[in-house]
């Protein structure tokens, strides 16, 4: 139960040649500022209904995902999802109108914020039924293995979800029937607004599947080389047909859990604190200038994805609203 995690011991950080660490950067940098725009938008009124930022938390969704087959391998989520979409490679523009309603997004303007898809880069949710979405990535992980496509499914849920049946009883079937699926617990340690140790009786979460044979692993999800490292140890386990593995990245979420949400449980120090010392982007733009990196190399980084995200705002509120017809359509699955 524990050989992922001392091997994970022996060498906790991967070592990123610049380019690699770069794309690293510039894709936790996206995320950043692309929630930060999407921040703005709500308060302007333009994205309604839910919104649940990733600021903080950025690290996990790159260092794991980086280590997947884009479009092969199948990523599944909760309501907090733009980032991962965002890790996946997909469109800022198309993200944004969606989370604007509109018809250039990619779930049409349907799903907003908490239920955007994208079959086409194995993307499957954007799931509101807290830890609903882990029984869906147990079968979408049945699917790769019926099909022998080589693929896996990475499902995340976090810290408030790790409570939930549901998990417990895919925990098991997968590993029954020896599905290529990773159980991602994203502890960014508030849940909705209950810190762990107030809403969990074992809170190092790494440890649940050892009831269900799952092997653990206990990472710093602040730290994308540690994320990416745990990432490439668990998938060759998964790949090579030896069943689920269950990783906890300790994170944390600057915001609230959504933007409705004052964040009166915790001190405004608490969360300064966490910025000052562990913030995912400085700690890769501190390993970026001890590799060589200029400065000015990293500002014309910063000034072309502010760009890009400004270009994605503004696409977003020039694209139309649906149709009132849309109404109508994408109610069923018409054929299987």
């Amino acid at each position: 139960m524990r050989s992922l995690q001392e091997r994970f011991e022996k060498d906790r950080r991967f070592n990123a040649s610049e380019e690699e660490l770069l794309g690293f950067y510039q894709k936790m940098l996206l995320i950043r500022r692309f929630e930060e725009k999407a921040g703005q938008l709500y308060g302007l009124g333009l994205i309604g209904g839910f919104c649940h930022l990733y600021i903080g938390q950025e690290a996990v969704a790159v260092g794991l995902q980086s280590a997947l087959n884009e479009g092969k391998d199948s990523v599944i989520t909760g309501y907090r999802d733009h980032g991962h979409m965002l890790a996946y490679g997909i469109d800022p523009k198309i993200i944004m109108a969606e989370l604007t309603g509109r018809e250039a997004g990619i779930s049409r303007g349907k799903g907003g914020s908490m239920h955007m898809f994208s079959t086409e880069h194995a993307f499957y949710g954007g799931h509101g039924i807290v830890g609903a979405q882990v029984s869906l990535g147990g079968g979408l992980a049945f699917a790769h293995k019926y099909n022998e496509d080589g693929g896996l499914c990475m499902a995340y849920f976090g810290d408030g979800a790790a409570n939930q049946g549901q998990v417990y009883e895919t925990m098991n079937m997968a590993s029954l029937w020896g599905l290529p699926i990773i159980f991602v617990v994203e502890n960014n340690q508030y849940a909705m607004g209950t810190s762990v140790k107030r809403s969990s009786a074992e809170t190092e979460f790494y440890r649940r599947g050892t009831a269900f044979r799952i092997p653990g692993m206990e990472v710093n999800g602040m730290d994308v080389l540690e994320v990416h490292q745990a990432a490439r140890i668990a998938v060759e386990h998964v790949r090579g047909g030896n069943g689920p593995v269950l990783m906890e990245l300790n994170t944390y979420r600057y915001r609230g859990h959504s933007m409705s949400d004052p964040a009166k449980y915790r001190t405004r120090e608490e969360v300064q604190g966490v910025r000052e010392k562990s913030d995912p982007i400085e700690m890769a733009k501190a390993e970026l200038l001890k590799l060589g990196v200029s400065e000015d190399r990293l500002k014309d980084i910063e000034k072309d994805i502010r760009t890009s995200v400004a270009e994605a705002a503004d696409f977003a509120e020039k694209s139309p609203e649906p149709a009132p017809s849309e109404l109508y359509t994408d109610v069923l699955v018409g054929t299987y």
